[in-house]
């Protein structure tokens, strides 16, 4: 009872009813209008079916263009209207001036650095498709002289925020999609106080969707109290924009600009296993140390600077950016990833690393819930001889997500992939592993959300010694897994064929 009445006097019961209700009266007015006069309902279907025109036409995703249409075909009256409302990803005219007019003022944070490009390049030219694009899309070069520290566990990444946020002389960035009071973020946080005491400038982004039942809305003013600026991106309201759905799903830490770390690992107890909610929470991360944390650097500078302008930082932009580089082997590419360009770097990162392949693909993520592309990556490289290994939970924590993830398993496996799924719990680890010389750990899951809706990050890693390391633990983490054959898929599905293929018809927009 307690938990049912906090539910009713949430923010996240409110926010959700007053977007029904507005959903709802949106759908009535429409509904009505069209019955007022027959012309008015002949202009609905018409417009709903030059949209469908328009949509085969429009350079969009197959699946998310099908899904769309079908609906609209089914809802003609609403279909449409709809659409124009919230599927059409079309940028506001206002929001790219303002995106414009902050890349002028900030140049430094997007222009195509040339980082190590040309070092690499003499090294291991084999590796220019794949650097090229992410720097040409995204801005982000690759770099030597950085030192990389594979973390296989939450724990682990933990361990070493407890050790590098003490030693932070000039400022802290952290940008993550979850806080939760608890050990780790308690932890974190009274060495954020003392070092903002210390006179370290400490900035946090935190996104308001991920928090939104972990955190009062009043906390930046909390904060403030310590002296820690911060602020909730995207700040939910109970509105039908459909901006609401792009989360900031990106898990960065910079210190100093000497070291940075991402990768799956929020700011909850779960990510450390001090609360079990799904078995064993299996996540990791990477510590770098050297020139790369330029990147980590200048993506948290992009977001903060977009939403909160350069006043609220105590110094000019550019003095952030210096990170001297390490003696170290290899190279590092980290990069950001937005739903705001035309850009998937995520996903065709993902899909380079899978078409270079030779020997063997290691992939591990909690969702697996691809587009025709991916799964033609996939099949295409299985059917080629090479070793093609997916590890997802076997726990889930969404049964929903979980059940469109195994209807995917069918095509893969019949392909030559092989499924896995990990026993003791939950994988929250978004990782590609290429032939031990090449391997990428970020913030992105396998599914529609991460790689087309939500702001993400993710790091490269060519011929790094970090790289047999994640070999090592991926090879441990196969070992606590167990293969999914075909005849054990079915008897998982069975009786669930028609609500498996209506929620992968619903898979690219929810």
């Amino acid at each position: 009872m307690k938990k049912i009445l906090r539910f009713l006097i949430s923010r996240t019961f409110w926010l959700s009813l007053l977007i029904v209700v507005q959903l709802g009266i949106f759908a009535m007015i429409l509904l009505n209008i069209s019955r007022f006069s027959n012309y008015l309902y002949l202009a609905f279907v018409l417009l709903s079916l030059a949209i469908v025109i328009w949509l085969v036409a429009k350079d969009d995703n197959p699946s998310y263009k099908i899904t769309w249409i079908i609906l609209i075909m089914t809802l003609p009256v609403l279909g449409g209207v709809f659409y124009l409302k919230f599927g059409n990803k079309t940028l506001p005219r206002h929001y790219g001036e303002r995106m414009a007019a902050h890349r002028r003022q900030f140049p430094a944070l997007y222009e195509q650095e040339p980082g190590d490009t040309a070092a690499l390049l003499a090294e291991y030219p084999r590796f220019g498709v794949q650097t090229g694009y992410v720097r040409r899309v995204s801005g982000y070069p690759v770099y030597g002289g950085t030192a990389v520290e594979y973390l296989p566990l939450g724990e682990d990444f933990f361990r070493a925020l407890q050790e590098e946020l003490p030693r932070a002389e000039r400022f802290i960035f952290l940008e993550y999609f979850i806080l939760e009071k608890g050990l780790m973020w308690d932890t974190v946080l009274e060495i954020l106080k003392e070092r903002a005491a210390a006179g370290v400038e400490v900035c946090l982004i935190y996104d308001d969707f991920g928090c939104i039942q972990r955190l009062p809305a009043s906390y930046p003013k909390e904060l403030a109290a310590y002296n820690i600026k911060a602020f909730p991106f995207n700040a939910m309201r109970p509105s039908l924009d459909p901006t609401l759905n792009y989360r900031d799903h990106r898990k960065v830490c910079v210190i100093d600009g000497k070291v940075g770390m991402t990768g799956g690992v929020n700011l909850a107890d779960e990510y450390i296993n001090r609360v079990e909610r799904f078995g064993h929470w299996k996540d990791t991360a990477i510590l770098m140390r050297g020139s790369a944390v330029r990147s980590m650097t200048r993506m948290f500078l992009q977001q903060w600077l977009f939403q909160c302008g350069s006043d609220t930082l105590n110094h000019p932009y550019e003095e952030y950016l210096l990170s001297p580089p390490q003696p170290a082997t290899g190279y590092v590419q980290p990069f950001p990833d937005t739903p705001l360009d035309h850009f998937n770097v995520a996903e065709n990162a993902y899909q380079h690393l899978i078409q270079r392949a030779n020997r063997f693909v290691y992939i591990t993520t909690p969702y697996l819930i691809l587009d025709n592309e991916f799964v033609t990556t996939l099949k295409t490289t299985a059917e080629s001889g090479v070793d093609v290994r997916i590890i997802t939970p076997a726990h889930p924590d969404k049964w929903y997500v979980h059940m469109v993830s195994r209807s995917y398993y069918q095509t893969l496996i019949e392909s030559g992939v092989k499924v896995y799924e990990y026993q003791p719990g939950f994988i929250h680890a978004k990782m590609c592993l290429c032939d031990d010389d090449a391997a990428m750990v970020g913030t992105a899951n396998l599914d529609y959300r991460s790689l087309y809706l939500h702001y993400e990050n993710g790091v490269l890693l060519y011929q790094t010694p970090a790289i047999t390391d994640i070999h090592r633990d991926i090879e441990m983490t196969l070992e606590k897994s167990r293969l999914i054959t075909i005849e054990e898929l079915r008897s998982k599905l069975r009786g669930t064929s028609v609500l498996c293929a209506l929620l992968k018809l619903l898979a690219p927009i929810m």
